[in-house]
């Protein structure tokens, strides 16, 4: 029986030599690997009352809204900076090289919310932590997070654990 993992796609030094990129398209463009995936985010969760979904940017926004479809729920999308048209906040994270920013509508979240957050793959967990953060500023809190990748030599999932999240992953790859 296939597995989520099954329809990961490796690309080889991309976007850098040396990265094996784990393209999750292959994953979307599979109806039955695409249905698995948001049904698999979804099972542990089950029973728990989620107000929104939040998904980074940018595979996110297509498993948060489906999971957000599912749930019956409304979708918060959490961007790079400058790409929301409304007021936002923002929160600035630590990449390799340098920082980026991500940003979320001031009106998005309610105080007492409760979010899933959602993302494609699980790396160093910058991103996520900077969706967090966001989130907790605007009063909502985040009930779990949500992927289908961990590289668990990144140490994100830790640190996002660190943080005292709920962190849940449908597969794991080594390396970066």
């Amino acid at each position: 029986m296939a597995q989520v993992k099954d329809y990961i796609r490796t690309i080889p030094n991309f976007p850098h030599d040396g990265i094996m990129f784990r393209d999750v398209t292959t994953l979307f463009l599979d109806p039955r690997g695409f249905r698995m995936a948001i049904d698999q985010m979804l099972a542990p969760y089950a029973g728990q009352r989620f107000d929104k979904v939040a998904g980074l940017e940018a595979r996110g926004f297509i498993l948060g809204g489906a999971i957000a479809h599912q749930l019956s729920v409304g979708f918060v999308p959490i961007r790079k900076q400058g790409k929301l048209p409304g007021k936002t906040i923002s929160q600035s994270y630590t990449l390799e090289y340098g920082e980026a920013t991500m940003e979320l509508h001031d009106d998005s979240l309610q105080p007492g919310e409760k979010v899933l957050l959602v993302d494609d793959l699980l790396a160093t967990g910058g991103t996520a932590e900077a969706g967090i953060k966001l989130i907790e500023k605007l009063g909502a809190e985040v009930i779990g997070c949500s992927f289908i990748i961990d590289l668990p030599a990144l140490g994100g999932r830790k640190k996002l654990e660190t943080l005292g999240m709920d962190v849940k992953v449908l597969c794991e790859f080594e390396g970066d």
